[in-house]
């Protein structure tokens, strides 16, 4: 995923696109780029460009030395697909007349730039951006406008793009487009604006046009013309963004993901107060779903969010005795799957765009399945294609590891949980009640477990020794064991992996010694005696455990943990939520210790856009 930022302005840009790449940096930071209309002293104008590779400081500096003056500009932050991360291949990149930025991956690039190139067209770059560029200045050529000539172009590309376009000679002209990748136009006061999504416009305007699929734009200083994919006129609703949901601080963190981390349990109450009715203490779940009548769930996502689907997955098979399956979208999606009309899909994405589970959604609903989204975006592209949206309300999530958006996430499973249950007659009034005022308990334990940090960070001074770390635990704590895992991987660069606890001897076991950190996650529960043996098993074998467990679980533990993370009890219904804040803690304080760079791990990006 890349950030796009565009202003049609009636001021100098360059800071402003500066300014906002800031804010898109976390959807990608290989290399950044501007380009601006630029007066010559002849009265003349030429498009110019600033690139840098590596991170939006570095541009910065470029534009110091060399500055941009220039009242229409695009600007870019890349996260690289096609072709190595240096100046080369950032974007802008431009062909003759044309300099455009691309989010996305062009399927067909390949064949297009062999045709180019055979038509004596010289590239630059290693990029399938390029290409576009080549082929919207090769239409201007035929004497087609600027207009006619991108529809033509985009009538030739297959794959994903969202795209900011500037054509020399047009000094008041940005173009746009999006098909595959999110795409939004900005309304301000005789300045028009286009971004991947409404915080890269968020600093200049809250009035936001969300494009759809297939649409391309044309706007100037004062209006903003939008076409769907067939070429007709259309119009599309402005939408006045909160101001909350475009403001980005750390506050007194030293960064976004420990930040993100103690909002939760602020964030959680705000999700779960949409869920629940609490003066009644009962499920209030938002949509038209008949659980009672459905045959089965099927959870499509990817990431940190199919975990979260896996977590909802046990929860709702116990208490609603309703089948669900979860699977990882990318696989999903080219796997055929057999699927039936009176099933639910329900996607889970926290920006509501990621490719591969879009696609998978898409898959299910051609099956003529009943739609659904947990999403955090609630104007995002699954938002706008399912029959419910399930927001998680935590607000913007900028550290690319999800922290808060997961525990919105399994909030939102939990209260879904409950309803398919009452819904379906397997808990009545009572439990229902009881049910929910857990739930509602859940903020003030994730507030406690918080409290943990200071015992987590000399943990993590042992942990970011090891070159590898295992993470056990059953049931819905194998979910979190996943989870663990992958924190650590995505932000310390650590090797490790999370396994049931009940897998453990048909594997994992032979990878146990006395230089392998052993994470035990178990509350005292129903699965607490097997995950006790598991925990004895490994200390046999010299394993260092790292034991997170309650403070019922402490006293019937078994001796011999190298470290014991006494949690706050909590009910089974809400453990996972209570567990989540010690294991990305752990993640993140290794992360710190090691110098790695928590908020923008190398080689990912906050959501991926392109398969």
């Amino acid at each position: 995923m890349c950030g796009i930022i565009g202003i049609v302005g009636k001021q100098p840009v360059a800071d402003r696109l500066i300014e906002s790449l800031k804010r898109l940096e976390y959807r990608g930071y290989d290399s950044a780029g501007v380009a601006g209309v630029v007066g010559g002293s002849n009265g003349e104008t030429r498009v110019e460009r600033r690139r840098a590779k590596g991170k939006i400081k570095a541009l910065e500096a470029l534009l110091a030395e060399d500055p941009l003056v220039a009242s229409v500009g695009i600007g870019h932050t890349r996260w690289a697909t096609h072709g190595a991360p240096n100046v080369q291949n950032a974007h802008p990149q431009t062909a003759g007349r044309v300099t455009l930025v691309h989010n996305g991956i062009i399927e067909n690039f390949a064949e297009l730039k062999a045709e180019l190139a055979a038509a004596g067209r010289a590239f630059s770059s290693d990029t399938d951006t390029e290409v576009i560029a080549h082929l919207i200045d090769a239409e201007l050529a035929t004497g087609l406008p600027p207009l006619e000539a991108f529809k033509a172009t985009l009538d030739r590309l297959t794959g994903a793009y969202a795209l900011a376009v500037l054509i020399e000679g047009e000094d008041n002209l940005i173009l746009g487009a999006r098909r595959g990748s999110p795409l939004v136009v900005g309304e301000g006061q005789g300045e028009m604006f286009l971004g991947s999504d409404a915080l890269a416009v968020g600093p200049f305007t809250n009035r936001v046009i969300y494009l759809d699929e297939g649409d391309y734009v044309a706007l100037d200083h004062d209006s903003h013309r939008i076409f769907d994919a067939s070429g007709a006129a259309v119009t599309r609703p402005v939408r006045v963004v909160p101001t909350s949901s475009v403001m980005l601080e750390k506050g007194n963190y030293r960064h976004f993901m420990e930040k993100e981390i103690h909002d939760q349990p602020e964030g959680c109450q705000r999700t779960i107060a949409a869920y629940v009715d609490t003066l009644t203490s009962k499920a209030a779940v938002p949509g038209d779903i008949d659980f009672a009548k459905l045959e089965r769930i099927q959870i499509v996502a990817c990431g940190t969010s199919y975990i979260a689907g896996v977590v909802g997955k046990y929860l709702i098979e116990q208490l609603a005795d309703l089948p669900v399956d979860v699977e990882i979208a990318s696989e999903f999606r080219y796997r055929t799957p057999a699927l039936r009309p009176g099933s639910l899909v329900i996607a889970m994405s926290q920006s509501g765009e990621t490719a591969d589970t879009l696609a998978a959604l898409r898959y299910c609903k051609a099956k003529g399945m009943k739609s659904a989204v947990v999403v955090n975006a609630q104007e995002s592209t699954m938002a706008r294609e399912v029959d419910v949206v399930w927001p998680i309300h935590c607000g913007p999530e900028i550290g690319v590891a999800s922290t808060k958006a997961f525990t919105a996430q399994v909030s939102v499973m939990i209260a879904l949980a409950i309803a398919a249950a009452k819904a379906r007659g397997t808990i009545g009034d009572a439990e229902e009640q009881r049910l929910v005022k857990v739930l509602l308990e859940a903020p003030r334990l994730i507030a406690e477990a918080i409290g943990l940090e200071d015992a987590i960070k000399e943990i993590a001074a042992d942990v970011a020794k090891a070159r590898d770390v295992l993470y056990l635990g059953r049931g819905p704590m194998s979910a979190l064991a996943l989870e663990g895992a992958l924190k650590l991987k995505e932000i310390s660069y650590i090797h490790a992996e999370g396994y049931a606890a009940g897998e453990l001897k048909h594997g994992p076991i032979a990878l146990v010694d006395d230089q392998t950190p052993i994470v035990i996650l178990a509350p005292h529960d129903s699965y607490f005696e097997k995950s006790a043996s598991n925990m004895s098993e490994v200390m046999a074998r010299g394993g260092q455990v790292i034991f997170i467990t309650d403070t019922e679980g402490v006293k019937h533990a078994p001796a011999g943990a190298k470290v014991v993370v006494t949690a706050p009890a909590s009910d089974p219904l809400v453990s996972t939520l209570v567990m989540s804040a010690p294991i990305q803690l752990l993640a993140y304080h290794v992360a710190v210790v090691k110098g790695a760079d928590v908020d923008q791990p190398r080689n990912l990006a906050k959501s991926v856009t392109v398969e």
